[in-house]
């Protein structure tokens, strides 16, 4: 499989890797015949987080004694130096890792969440801090803001840079990438899937080895998925016309505001798992799976009509979705 250059880290890294959230799903014996096969198939770049629930428990359980065939990041959510510096060590101990290759300040979201990771007693610091001590050996940032993202580069503070990137949301591609490029810091695409939605994942893996990125993590919790997105690497060809007419159906059939199911927004109050339903909606309303979804959504142990409107999920949505307004959307055309 062919290898790029993660910026100026200089690690050589598998162009399609693994972004390890959903293997949260995965049961702790579930997870050890997927991470195995992960290095097995070539992938050496192991994207984590501490958010992640048990994520980092499974890698440390059973790969760390591979720790040779891969390079490791993870993130933390922590924006002050105390946080932050304590989360390095969790990570090191959970991940059973004498060091972690790139270490990642998790989902700037805010102009407030970038101030604090800069600012004096920041996360930054923290982070630099555990450089110089060999714990860490390069700094990342990530987020879903490409405004906010670009100022975090332009700061020559970051190795790397994270952002969603796919075929229907492609403003990383406009300025962001680019600045990247130019100040030679790596770009890793999260959600090159859009979080699972899209339909042709051949398409849309090819579309992105096709731009001028350094590594996709697309999300995999199963040895099926490993081979298929591997697939698209292993034997790529660059998109025809017809491909690229069919990926912009799919496209405009999505829509820009969709749910890239990061689960962010989850737990929900009233019991919710509100990234399957609203992919069940898609498949409703925009696949013309109107016999099939109606009863796979009626085995829900809880429905969108079951929404208590909280708004807590609205608050943690990286992407500002009305989830209210559109449980009540699905409500009414699922019941």
């Amino acid at each position: 499989m062919e290898k790029r250059q993660l910026g100026r880290t200089g690690m050589e890294v598998s162009v399609i890797s693994f972004g390890a959230l959903p293997i949260q799903r995965c049961t702790m014996e579930e997870a050890g015949p997927v991470l195995h096969k992960v290095l097995d198939a070539g992938i050496n770049f192991i994207d984590t987080a501490r958010a992640y629930t048990d994520s980092e428990a499974k890698i440390g359980k059973y790969i760390a004694s591979r720790r040779s065939e891969y390079y490791l990041a993870t993130k933390s959510m922590a924006r002050d130096k105390a946080g932050m510096a304590k989360d390095v060590d969790i990570s090191l101990q959970t991940m059973q890792v004498e060091y972690i290759d790139l270490y990642q300040v998790h989902n700037i979201k805010t102009r407030q969440d970038l101030d604090a990771v800069m600012a004096p007693g920041g996360a930054l610091e923290a982070l630099k801090e555990a450089k110089a001590a060999g714990k860490i050996r390069f700094i990342g940032v990530t987020g879903h803001s490409v405004d906010l993202l670009m100022e975090a580069v332009k700061s020559d503070q970051f190795d790397t840079v994270q952002v969603p990137f796919n075929f229907i949301e492609t403003k990383a591609n406009e300025k962001l990438f680019p600045l990247a490029k130019a100040m030679n810091v790596g770009r890793i695409v999260m959600k090159p899937l859009g979080g699972g939605q899209v339909r042709s994942f051949d398409l849309a893996l090819r579309f992105i080895l096709e731009q001028d990125i350094s590594v996709a993590i697309p999300g995999m919790d199963d040895i099926v998925q490993i081979d298929e997105n591997l697939a698209a690497a292993k034997n790529f060809r660059p998109l025809t016309q017809e491909e690229q007419a069919i990926l912009k159906k799919e496209a405009a059939d999505i829509g820009p505001n969709f749910c890239r199911r990061c689960g962010y927004c989850m737990p929900c109050a009233a019991g919710i798992d509100i990234p399957q339903t609203f992919i069940f909606h898609l498949q409703y309303s925009s696949y013309g799976l109107k016999e099939a979804i109606p009863l796979r959504y009626a085995g829900m142990k809880a429905k969108a009509s079951d929404c208590i409107e909280c708004g807590i999920c609205e608050e943690r949505c990286p992407y500002d979705l009305p989830i209210r307004d559109r449980m009540k959307q699905v409500a009414k055309d699922l019941g």
